[in-house]
């Protein structure tokens, strides 16, 4: 038996990965601030739902102190971890940047993943496959202006999944994953954004205009494909773009 915890399951490529394993028959515990009612009421079976703020860290703690997660897994053979969940706020020069929402980026975008990544690979100890992906992004892996916060976030799931294959578990496989430019909510914010903040705006923009993003169904079904794969956590860190050739 296979199971999966998602974050983020809500929207963007989220709720394209939620609709591709539960499609797959793959049961779905999604973790979000919000319910998904499309989804919910479409596989009403094996779609589980928690409703936290993962950007708060004692709240995200207080829930895997609870038997939730573990029973979700019971008896499972093998267990999918999704860190998809992530703002790309803060955004601009740093003496702009609010330390409230530099909080939440970090507590969004790095505790919340360490945090859950942690409590499965405890829980799915009697599982023989326990995969973790880590939704990262190129800009973990190279510096943007404006992104400060955003970058450091990324490149330290990057750096996170490095150090777990260091520990040889066994039955653990990670990778923290780029998937590429999205034609998301994310993007649509980017594309919002004051070219004063974000003096990279005008690329982006670009993209969407030139058709280079990628539809996040596709992209969901990539991302699965290559998490379901024997090639999965052969490297800690990778680009979904160069795994899919």
């Amino acid at each position: 038996m296979m199971k999966a915890i998602l974050t983020g399951h809500t929207r963007g490529l989220g709720a394209a990965i939620a609709e591709d394993l539960l499609s797959r028959n793959i049961a779905v515990l999604g973790v979000s601030r919000n319910r998904n009612i499309e989804l919910e009421k479409r596989f009403s079976s094996t779609l589980e739902q928690a409703e936290i703020d993962l950007a708060d860290s004692a709240a995200l703690a207080g829930w895997l102190a609870g038997d939730i997660l573990r029973r979700f897994v019971a008896g499972c053979k093998t267990v999918l971890l999704i860190n998809n969940a992530g703002i790309v706020q803060p955004v601009g020069p740093i003496e702009t940047q609010d330390v409230v929402t530099i909080a939440q980026a970090v507590g969004l975008n790095v505790a919340a993943p360490m945090m859950l990544a942690a409590a499965v690979a405890t829980v799915s100890r009697d599982a023989t496959d326990t995969r973790i992906l880590h939704v990262s992004s190129g800009a973990g892996r190279n510096a943007f202006p404006g992104w400060s916060v955003y970058c450091a976030t990324k490149a330290a799931l990057d750096h996170h999944a490095r150090a777990v294959v260091l520990d040889q578990t066994s039955s653990v496989r990670i990778c923290s994953l780029a998937p590429g430019v999205i034609d998301t909510d994310m993007q649509t914010e980017i594309r919002a954004t004051p070219l004063e903040q974000f003096p990279l705006r005008e690329r982006f923009e670009g993209l969407k205009r030139d058709g280079q993003l990628s539809d996040p169904g596709d992209c969901a079904r990539q991302v699965v494909d290559y998490l379901l794969s024997t090639q999965f956590g052969q490297e800690p860190v990778a680009d979904l773009r160069e795994v899919v050739k």
